[in-house]
């Protein structure tokens, strides 16, 4: 497992299993459209997914390390706090895609189906 050097627990953690534990980008508060309108978090908008930046993988993790950027959904997610810091806890099979300088394009015949 890898654990981003500034999460500064205190304590050694070790995520189990398929577990990512990422720290959600912005906030979720009001933010401002590419034009500079502001959106107020009172705003109701449709189904949106949520970036986020990995900082641990559990050992059974295969596509994401910590510092990637992940897609996820943020009504599906267990939330923890960490010496004042919010966290998201999420499984591997919750990432909708990862944002990194390492991915490259696959052949086309590896779907990434978990089987």
């Amino acid at each position: 497992m890898t654990v981003d050097p500034n999460l500064d627990t205190g304590l050694p953690i070790r995520l189990l299993h398929d577990r990512v534990l990422v720290k959600v980008d912005g906030s979720e508060g009001e933010r401002r459209s590419t034009a500079g309108i502001v959106i107020p978090a009172t705003a109701a908008v449709g189904k949106r997914l949520a970036w986020a930046t990995a900082v641990g993988v559990g050992p059974h993790v295969r596509a994401v390390v910590a510092g990637d950027r992940v897609l996820f959904d943020p009504d599906d997610r267990s939330e923890v706090e960490l010496h004042g810091r919010g966290y998201v806890l999420l499984r591997e099979r919750d990432v909708h895609a990862v944002a990194a300088e390492r991915v490259e394009h696959e052949p086309t015949g590896n779907t990434g189906l978990y089987l």
